[in-house]
C-alpha cells in the first residue's frame, strides 16, 4: 500500500451495522472525501466483522493516514469508548475493537453508541448544525434514541444513556421485544405499526405509498404510531430543555411529511413550555447514510 502523507487532517469513520459496514474518510471540516460499503455476512463473527471493517477502512483511506479513527455501533458502549458492552444485532461485544483498530491503522481509535454518533453528525454538518442540546428520536426496525448536551454525546453512568425506545409511554401496555410492556418502540416504530396491520412485514416506503393512497388501516396505524412519539417528544423536551429536536431513522425519511405535522404540533399546543420559554423547533434528519460516518469522525476529532 502506497501511504499518503498530507498536511491536511483525515478521520476514519466507520458505521458498523447489523447487516451492512460503511467506512469513510472524512476531512477535518465534516466533507466526506471517499466511501467503502459492504453487506455483513449472516452469522459473521467478531473477527471477521473487524476484517471486513478494517479492509473497507483501507479502501476509502486509498493510502491516506488516518489522525484518527471513530466507530458507530448498534449497541452500549463504554463511557470511554473502548469497548462495545452489549449489541444484540451482530457478534462484536467484547471483541477489542478500538484496540485492534489502533493497532492495524497507527492512530488512536474511539467507539460511540451509532444512532449517538449520528446524532452528532447531524449537529456537526446536518439538519442540526450549530446546535449544542439536540434530542434524536430514530424510528426504524426500531427506535433509537440519542441526546447532545452542551455540545457532547449524554453516555450516563455506564455508555447506556438515552434509550428513548425503551421509556414506558402505556404503563402495561404492548410488549416489547426488550421485555417490558409499553414502551415507545413498541408502538412508534416500524415493526409497531407492522402489528397493528396485523403481522406483515412491511418496509418504510410501502408505509409511505399505502398513506399516499389513503388505505385508512395504515393511516391509523401511522397516526397512532406518531401520537405516542409525540407524546414522547414533549416528556423529552420537558426533561432536556433542547434546541431543536431531530426525527430520523428509516420510517421518517420515507414518512416524514406525515410524521413531522403530528409532532411539531403537539409540540407547539403543549401548554407550559411553549407558552413560558417559547416554542422548540422539530427537523428531519439531513445526512442520511452518512450521518454515523460523519459524526464518528467528529468523535475521533476530539480524541
Amino acid at each position: 500500500m502506497t501511504i499518503v502523507q498530507t498536511s491536511k487532517a483525515v478521520y476514519l469513520g466507520i458505521d458498523i451495522g447489523g447487516t451492512k459496514i460503511l467506512a469513510a474518510a472524512v476531512s477535518s471540516t465534516g466533507r466526506v472525501l471517499s466511501r467503502a460499503k459492504a453487506k455483513v455476512p449472516k452469522g459473521a463473527s467478531s473477527r471477521e466483522v473487524f476484517e471486513l471493517a478494517a479492509g473497507l477502512s483501507k479502501a476509502a483511506l486509498g493510502g491516506r493516514l488516518p489522525r484518527a479513527i471513530g466507530v458507530g455501533v448498534p449497541g452500549i458502549v463504554s463511557p470511554k469508548g473502548d469497548k462495545v458492552l452489549v449489541a444484540p444485532n451482530i457478534k462484536i461485544a467484547g471483541f477489542p475493537l478500538a484496540a485492534r483498530l489502533k493497532d492495524r491503522f497507527k492512530a488512536h481509535a474511539v467507539i460511540g453508541n451509532d444512532v449517538s454518533v449520528g446524532l452528532l453528525g447531524e449537529a456537526w454538518k446536518g439538519a442540526a448544525k450549530g446546535k449544542k442540546n439536540v434530542i434524536g428520536l430514530f424510528p426504524g426496525t426500531g427506535l433509537g434514541g440519542g441526546a447532545i448536551v452542551d455540545g457532547k454525546i449524554l453516555l450516563g453512568a455506564h455508555g447506556a444513556a438515552a434509550e428513548f425506545g425503551h421509556i414506558v409511554v402505556v404503563r402495561g401496555g404492548r410488549r416489547c421485544g426488550c421485555g417490558k410492556r409499553g414502551c415507545l418502540e413498541a408502538y412508534s416504530s416500524r415493526s409497531a405499526i407492522e402489528k397493528a396491520l396485523g403481522g406483515a412485514q412491511m418496509k418504510s416506503k410501502a408505509i409511505k405509498k399505502a398513506l399516499a393512497r389513503r388505505e385508512w388501516d395504515v393511516v391509523g396505524a401511522v397516526r397512532e404510531a406518531s401520537e405516542h412519539l409525540a407524546d414522547a417528544a414533549v416528556s423529552l423536551r420537558q426533561v432536556f430543555d433542547p434546541e431543536l429536536i431531530l426525527l430520523g431513522g428509516g420510517l421518517v425519511e420515507a414518512c416524514g411529511a406525515f410524521i413531522l405535522p403530528i409532532v411539531r404540533k403537539a409540540l407547539d399546543t403543549d401548554p407550559f413550555f411553549t407558552r413560558t420559554i417559547g416554542r422548540c423547533p422539530v427537523k428531519a434528519a439531513a445526512l442520511g447514510d452518512d450521518a454515523i460516518v460523519v459524526g464518528a469522525a467528529k468523535l475521533a476529532s476530539c480524541l
